[in-house]
């Protein structure tokens, strides 16, 4: 409800007050946009320094497995390495049968003087192996990309621990 102009005799106090509401209203508004611009504004600026945190910790988790995969290439000139092979192998011939045919990288294929393991042709890998069944049918992947790749979710998690 409108209260009257304090004196209906005199025009321009009634003016007065209609441009003192209107004046305001128009600051009301006008302070209530500039509030929603500068929440916006804020929230664009959070929004992106997340993204560039985000790229950031993805480039430095990209580095990371990038040392990761030259450790596994030092490590299949380690000693320890030929019985993680016959240990692969053991685990495909428990999943596939005795008799499989496996497959490596060439510098592997020394270690593959086990019974009832045919060898295979040479693979591009870092490591491990593919092996098959006898009639071909079933294949398990134990190559050290396959397994980076199939563990990846867990791999980054744990550095991303140990980085934050």
């Amino acid at each position: 409800i409108r209260r009257p102009p304090r004196s209906t005799l005199d025009r321009s106090s009634a003016a007065s007050d209609v441009y003192k509401r209107q004046s305001e209203n128009y600051e009301k508004e006008s302070k209530a946009r500039s509030e929603r611009e500068s929440a916006r504004i804020i929230e664009g600026g959070k929004l992106e320094a997340k993204k560039i945190l985000f790229d950031a910790i993805n480039k430095n988790l990209d580095s990371t497995f990038d040392i990761i995969k030259q450790d596994l290439v030092k490590y299949t000139k380690n000693s320890e390495y030929k019985s993680v092979i016959e240990q692969m192998v053991k685990m495909c011939q428990k999943k596939l049968g005795k008799k499989i045919t496996v497959h490596c990288k060439e510098d592997d294929k020394s270690l593959l003087k086990i019974s009832d393991v045919t060898e295979g042709s040479s693979i591009q890998t870092l490591g491990g192996i593919i092996a098959e069944n006898d009639d071909g049918t079933k294949e398990l992947d134990l190559t050290f990309e396959e397994l980076l790749r199939a563990n990846e979710d867990e791999i980054k998690s744990s550095i991303l621990e140990k980085i934050l």
